[in-house]
């Protein structure tokens, strides 16, 4: 027999979904329907909040209490790199393999260092800055035009100061 439900308990949920579309019930619904949610109605609303993130594979965090499931989108880095590099939306089952190329400022870099720090293994932003080159060389983007690894070795040098945080 099942244990009895408790209103006030909370349950996280991470599910990774592509952006500005509905996921499949059938993954969805082992996962949220012993918890008294409807499949349809959270992947509608999964599908309304990940709109921005369209053609994306992105995390949705799941918060459910009582019942209520409010949705967060927890963006990883090469999906804020691609975002950054302002490439217009694509079908996912009508491209395929899309090699990214753009630029992209070193102002762009921190701030996505500065969302990603807290679940960055690194001590200092530096460190996150030179993760996210890293991730920026493996999508294919270039940071104020030279290659990604070159900006790394001018925060390893002293050449270029990154903020303290």
């Amino acid at each position: 027999m099942l244990p009895k439900f408790d209103p006030n308990e909370i349950k996280v949920i991470y599910l990774r979904c592509a952006g500005g579309e509905v996921g499949a019930m059938s993954a969805l619904a082992p996962k949220i329907s012993p918890l008294g949610l409807s499949p349809k109605k959270v992947g509608d609303d999964i599908t309304k909040a990940t709109g921005d993130w369209k053609g994306l594979r992105i995390m949705a965090k799941l918060t459910i209490q009582n019942r209520q499931a409010p949705i967060e989108v927890v963006p990883s880095a090469s999906a804020l790199i691609i975002k950054a590099l302002k490439e217009p939306p694509r079908d996912r089952k009508k491209q395929k393999n899309i090699k990214h190329s753009g630029n992209t400022s070193f102002d762009e870099i921190v701030n996505i260092a500065r969302q990603m720090w807290h679940r960055s293994l690194a001590r200092e932003l530096s460190g996150t800055i030179k993760e996210i080159c890293r991730t920026a060389k493996s999508v294919g983007g270039n940071v104020d035009s030279p290659h990604p690894h070159d900006i790394i070795d001018d925060i390893n040098n002293g050449i270029v100061e990154c903020p303290a945080s």
